[in-house]
């Protein structure tokens, strides 16, 4: 079979693969220049057009050739006017096949091109985690390896880790693997599962090696999911020493600290803090209202949100940057819904009034906390975050601080940030100050303990 017909198969394939747009833009005047054992040639019509598939679209070229022909190939972007006039001239016959093992072999990077360092927005409450982040892109296997980034869901660690595996992508030609802990005990379990036909097994315990050692870097998110696997973390620590020896970047996110997973083995965590360990911790204000201003750019909406909305939204989604999104969007569907109405403040809190609630009303957050402890000392929730320094403020504020820290084991950056923006060496000092007063003080003990009773 001809490259042309070739050709036409592969765009065939394309099509059920990508919306029309899509296909349109980017694949509609492409065509296939050469193809052999190694490398296929590909034309394309503009410079944009070798940017943007060599970016986004070459897993997807890879695998279709691949499912084609049953061979891995390197791809080669060239310009109609760059093509020498023998080059023209040429074809090869290529055999289309049923792939075999090869395919299984083929290395897919898994990465979202969405999530780049460009579309992350970055803040007092992320900015050393971005730095970082961007740090082992530039130099990867050089700089803080392993690099462990920790912190609750919804703040930006699976976009990180996507950024810095786009960014490594995009200029080296090194490969990168992103995979969930999930899938890690996925692909290990299918050993086990093949252990009964002896050829199977020992081909996809080849496979397995191949997709998680034959790589330059591996990110693998949510490790905490890993507790309670003790054969799969076996695996992975040999995987882990395997990559680190060969000095191939490592790059893992949980939502907690190395320190906290407790279920995992020691010799884990251990090699866990051998590079940097970086938290992400909630938004402020500014941030949050920066989030909303890039969704709002980013998907080019027409409807103008005055800045009384977004401060309003910012300041009641303190804790999830999807709930953010999430609000935007639900504020543009009830503005439709009420026949294209103009965005107010009032149509706003009206929209997003049960969204708001049930956003707000997670279980153990420092909000409610700080309610509780104001409303035992029968103060205010403001006077806990405000600079108010008196007896009658600053023991309970300690007390705050320490439970934030005892109960909902919150990070000193992050209470310090919802305690009206203090360092936090002044939460582990208040931290330190109450857990010495409850061993010498038995009544501040008796006083915890009732305080814990109404938050847990």
């Amino acid at each position: 079979m001809n490259n042309e017909i070739l050709w036409n198969k592969f765009l065939e394939k394309v099509k059920n693969s990508v919306n029309s747009m899509v296909y349109s833009t980017w694949f509609s005047k492409t065509h296939l220049l050469s193809i052999d054992s190694n490398k296929a040639t590909i034309v394309v019509p503009l410079e944009i057009h070798k940017k943007r598939l060599s970016e986004s679209y070459q897993d997807l070229i890879i695998s279709i050739l691949t499912t084609l022909t049953g061979n891995v190939y390197d791809l080669d972007f060239v310009l109609e006017q760059d093509i020498p006039i023998d080059s023209k001239e040429s074809t090869q016959i290529i055999e289309v096949k049923t792939p075999e093992v090869n395919n299984k072999f083929h290395h897919e990077s898994n990465l979202n091109p969405k999530y780049t360092f460009e579309t992350f927005i970055v803040g007092n409450s992320n900015k050393l985690a971005h730095a970082a982040a961007f740090a082992v892109a530039e130099s990867p296997g050089l700089t803080y390896n392993p690099l462990f980034i920790y912190g609750n869901s919804g703040l930006g660690k699976t976009h990180l880790m996507h950024a810095i595996g786009n960014y490594i992508q995009e200029t080296s030609n090194k490969k990168v693997l992103y995979v969930t802990s999930e899938q890690f005990i996925s692909d290990f379990s299918g050993i086990g599962r093949r252990e009964s036909n002896e050829n199977e097994s020992l081909n996809y315990v080849e496979y397995f090696k191949s997709k998680y050692r034959n790589i330059d870097v591996l990110i693998i998110d949510d490790i905490q999911f890993l507790a309670g696997a003790t054969q799969t973390q076996q695996e992975f620590f040999h995987t882990f020493n395997t990559l680190y020896n060969d000095k191939k970047q490592i790059i893992i996110s949980s939502d907690r600290s190395p320190n906290d997973l407790k279920l995992l083995e020691d010799r884990l965590r251990t090699r866990f803090c051998w590079g940097l360990t970086v938290d992400i911790y909630p938004p402020d204000l500014d941030l949050r209202i920066n989030i909303l201003r890039k969704k709002i750019d980013g998907a080019k909406i027409d409807k103008n949100i005055p800045d009384d909305v977004l401060e309003y939204i910012a300041s009641n989604m303190a804790s999830d940057v999807r709930q953010l999104e999430g609000a935007i969007n639900r504020l543009l569907a009830y503005s439709t819904i009420m026949g294209g109405a103009e965005i107010t403040l009032n149509l706003a809190v009206d929209a997003l009034k049960d969204f708001i609630n049930k956003g707000t009303s997670e279980k153990n957050n420092i909000s409610k906390l700080q309610k509780i402890v104001a409303e035992y000392f029968q103060i205010s929730a403001d006077d806990l975050k405000g600079k108010k320094r008196s007896a009658t403020v600053a023991f309970p504020r300690q007390i705050a601080m320490y439970l934030s820290r005892e109960v909902l084991n919150e990070s000193y950056q992050r209470i310090g940030l919802e305690f009206g923006g203090r360092d936090h060496s002044t939460v582990m000092h208040s931290c330190e100050k109450i857990e010495s007063d409850i061993k010498s003080n038995k009544s501040i003990k008796e006083m915890i303990e009732k305080i814990k009773k109404n938050i847990v």
